[in-house]
């Protein structure tokens, strides 16, 4: 007698038949994913190079190279000393410091200036030339006459700071009358000068005292610091 299989049986082993087929043709044809890697997104810092700084910096603890001094700053330069023939054309007086009453200077043209009331105003030969106000500059003193008619000769030092290597005048101390200058020196901002007087009851021509003034100058003033005597005989 033939044996006929159930038909849930055969069914079950169809199945597992398929099952059995699917695998193998699955795993023939398996392969393998490779997930690509993330792309850096902009939230996400990407790595960075260290800078030339960073690479050349000092290590810490170890001794820092000494800083470079700035570089000295140029001096200004200095302007060329006045000579005494600068100021046989230079101005005399100012209204800061004004000579013998003239309100405005008086311009010297070769030494010599002629006002309209008469006066002669004369430049003499003891100068001198010198820093006086400290800056590194030579100045000028000079002495000037002034005759104004009559017998009268009055005597004035003037002092001409000096301006770019010009003659800019600056101050005056008058001597007096027939009182003339012999010489004038300058040194250590100090001017000497070496005049002539009198004792006091004398009269105008007698001369008979040597008179050795130091000035400074303070701003528009000659300052007599000290001042020494010696008998003079004509």
């Amino acid at each position: 007698m033939r044996r006929t299989l159930p038909s849930f049986a055969a069914l079950t082993l169809a199945c597992l038949l398929t099952a059995c087929g699917d695998d193998s043709g699955t795993t023939a044809s398996a392969s393998t994913t490779v997930t690509p890697a993330a792309t850096p997104s902009a939230s996400t810092p990407a790595a960075i190079a260290p800078s030339a700084d960073t690479a050349t910096a000092t290590p810490a603890g170890a001794p820092s190279a000494p800083a470079k001094p700035a570089p000295p700053k140029p001096k200004p330069p200095v302007a060329s000393a006045l000579t005494c023939a600068q100021l046989a054309d230079a101005q005399l007086g100012s209204a800061a410091a004004p000579y013998n009453g003239y309100p405005d200077y008086i311009p010297l043209t070769e030494g010599m200036w002629n006002g309209e009331d008469g006066a002669s105003v004369e430049l003499q030969k003891p100068c001198a030339v010198g820093d006086l106000d400290g800056d590194g500059a030579a100045d000028a003193v000079g002495t000037v006459r002034l005759r104004a008619g009559g017998t009268g000769q009055f005597w004035t030092v003037a002092v001409w700071r000096n301006s770019g290597g010009e003659p800019a005048y600056r101050a005056l101390v008058d001597l007096g009358d027939r009182n003339p200058v012999t010489s004038v020196s300058v040194s250590g901002q100090r001017a000497t000068v070496v005049w002539l007087t009198r004792s006091d009851g004398r009269g105008m021509a007698e001369l008979d005292i040597r008179r050795t003034s130091v000035y400074r100058l303070s701003g528009t003033t000659l300052v007599e610091v000290s001042h020494t005597d010696a008998p003079y005989t004509p």
